[in-house]
């Protein structure tokens, strides 16, 4: 492997109640009072329009597409509102360590992210100057489990897809990488259900760079 693309919410960083506030707002600016964390997780890896789909459902009222894209927009003004109070802190424990490792190994670093505020976060908790590329969904129109996010994330890096590992912590990430030809670590609370090549609870237990850079 010659290098490793990191998927980012859940494995760089955590910025879950960031986005459970900024949909429940939302939500209850809809009428819809019983947003809750069980509904939350439905979000995980899916893009912002699907997302908005699991908080409409609990609903009544029927939207227009261009009505839906007004709300998802407003979703993200809260979202990036809230983004505004992360530090350094919102970094998950390990990834600075793990990330030093391979830049000593001489392996690339990329990001893999469907969020289009990929690049406001890595500036805010001071990740931005250990990662080579990103691609982020300001470079791609399709979401995870397309693998389009990944493939411009190798490409960017100037590699080949068998020669980058993908990091994640959704099935949808997983089900990416593996549409990309990519070898995968599964990461976070639901590592051993992801169905990756390897697996680890979080990037602090990773123990096999070794073998899985091989």
């Amino acid at each position: 492997m010659k290098g490793v693309i990191f998927d980012l919410d859940g494995v760089l960083v955590s910025t879950d109640e960031l986005h459970y506030k900024a949909w429940k707002k939302l939500a209850e600016e809809l009428g819809i009072t019983d947003f809750t964390k069980e509904d939350d997780e439905k979000q995980r890896g899916v893009s912002r329009m699907e997302s908005l789909e699991v908080v409409l459902g609990k609903g009544t009222v029927a939207y227009t597409q261009e009505e839906k894209e007004a709300l998802a927009e407003q979703k993200n003004t809260y979202y990036k509102e809230f983004l505004q109070e992360l530090t350094q802190d919102a970094v998950l424990p390990g990834v600075f360590e793990n990330l030093k490792f391979l830049r000593e190994r001489g392996i690339l670093i990329g990001v893999g992210s469907v969020s289009k505020n990929t690049p406001m976060i890595l500036e805010k908790t001071g990740l931005k100057t250990y990662i080579d590329k990103v691609s982020c969904g300001l470079d791609i129109t399709k979401s995870k489990p397309d693998p389009e996010v990944f493939l411009v994330a190798a490409q960017k890096l100037g590699l080949s897809n068998e020669e980058c590992l993908v990091v994640e912590d959704s099935a949808a990430g997983i089900v990416a990488a593996k549409a990309a030809g990519m070898k995968s670590l599964g990461v976070g609370p639901y590592y051993q259900e992801l169905g990756a090549t390897y697996q680890a609870r979080g990037l602090n237990e990773v123990t096999e760079w070794d073998r899985m850079l091989a």
